[in-house]
C-alpha cells in the first residue's frame, strides 16, 4: 500500500539538500520504524501511515532553525505539517492517511498524545537512532526504555543493540 514511499523519500532527501546528517539520521528512521512496523504485523493502513511519519518526522527542522534560529522540539513539530503539506500534498494519497502523517509528525516528541501503533513505532524509531545519535547513557537508555517503549520489537532492539552485555566494548563507539 506504501506506493509512495520512494517519492516520498527522494521529497525528503531534495527538501534537506546537502544537510547529510539529517537525511541520514531520517533513513534510519525510517529503516527500524519500517522493520518494527512489519515486525508488529501492521496493517497496511498503519504500515503506509508508519513510513511516510518516519520519513517526514523531522521535515520541520531546517525550517525551524531559519525561522527561530534554533531546532527546539516545539518549533520543529509546529512547522512540520504545513511542510509536509507543500511535500505531498499533490501525490494521490488517501486524505486520512495524509492527516495522520501530518498529526505524528507535528506530535512527535509529545509522547502523553501517542495514541496508536503508528505513533508509538514512529517515537521507538526515533528513540532508538537518537540514543546513539546523541550518546545517550545506560542508564538513560534503560529509563527511556521502560518509560517509553511498548512494543516487543522495539524492547527487542533496545536490549540487542544497547543493553546486551557486549564482549567487544568498543562495538559502541564504531
Amino acid at each position: 500500500m506504501a506506493t509512495h514511499t520512494n517519492t516520498i523519500l527522494n521529497l525528503m532527501i531534495d527538501y534537506n539538500g546537502n544537510d547529510v546528517r539529517r537525511i541520514n539520521h531520517t533513513l534510519k528512521v525510517f529503516a527500524f520504524a519500517q522493520s518494527i512496523g512489519r515486525d508488529e504485523s501492521c496493517d497496511d493502513r498503519a504500515q503506509t501511515i508508519i513510513e511516510y511519519a518516519s520519513i517526514l518526522h523531522d521535515i520541520g527542522l531546517r525550517k525551524a532553525e531559519e525561522i527561530y534560529s534554533s531546532g527546539i522540539l516545539k518549533y520543529h513539530e509546529e512547522l512540520a505539517p504545513e511542510i509536509a503539506k507543500e511535500l505531498i500534498g499533490d501525490l494521490e494519497i488517501d486524505n486520512g492517511i495524509k492527516e495522520r502523517v501530518y498529526f505524528l509528525i507535528g506530535n512527535h516528541h509529545s509522547y502523553k498524545k501517542i495514541d496508536g501503533i503508528d505513533f508509538q513505532i514512529l517515537v521507538e524509531a526515533d528513540l532508538i537512532v537518537n540514543m546513539y545519535e546523541d550518546d545517550y547513557n545506560l542508564e538513560a537508555i534503560a529509563s527511556v526504555r521502560q518509560k517509553l517503549f511498548k512494543t516487543k520489537t522495539g524492547k527487542a532492539l533496545i536490549d540487542t543493540m544497547y543493553l546486551k552485555k557486549e564482549t567487544n566494548n568498543e562495538s559502541r563507539q564504531l
